[in-house]
């Protein structure tokens, strides 16, 4: 039996976690996954991934990757224009895919190849120097504000 919850509740109680809400209420409502294709997601370092998908038969002109905000979309699309080729057995998939991935803020996508029939798309995190943590000095035995570093003062 698949229980559901209710967050709406959270709402009104966060400020500022509307994004990770919203990913919560979605996974209760993603659709069953087909598995195909199948795909791996591994971390290659502090602040880099990548993710490895099984498309054997599509070539790089069937395949389109689309990043848009914090959304990576994969689609994949054959070219069936040969009819000319008369099949036998055909036990290699060559439906249409899409496969959306949901990604951490400030995470790009940096590359991707195709090669022996695997898409192997390489992602960073870069936190802009505006957001990442800095020092702020403390004033001695002033009267005046510290002034902080980095931060211009206002005319």
């Amino acid at each position: 039996m698949m229980r559901t919850t209710d967050i709406a509740p959270l709402y009104r109680l966060t400020v500022g976690f509307d994004r990770l809400l919203d990913l919560m209420e979605q996974t209760s409502r993603v659709e069953p996954m087909t598995g195909w294709p199948p795909y791996n997601i591994e971390k290659t370092a502090a602040e880099s991934y990548r993710i490895t998908m099984a498309v054997a038969g599509f070539g790089p002109d069937e395949i389109t990757l689309t990043q848009t905000g914090t959304t990576l979309l994969v689609t994949g699309q054959k070219n069936e224009s040969d009819e000319s080729r008369q099949f036998l057995h055909r036990g290699i998939a060559g439906r249409s895919f899409r496969q959306t991935f949901n990604l951490a803020d400030h995470v790009s996508v940096t590359g991707a190849s195709l090669d022996h029939g695997l898409l192997v798309i390489d992602l960073v995190r870069e936190v802009p120097e505006a957001l990442k943590p800095r020092r702020i000095p403390i004033g001695a035995g002033s009267p005046a504000p510290a002034r902080i570093e980095g931060r211009a003062e206002a005319a």
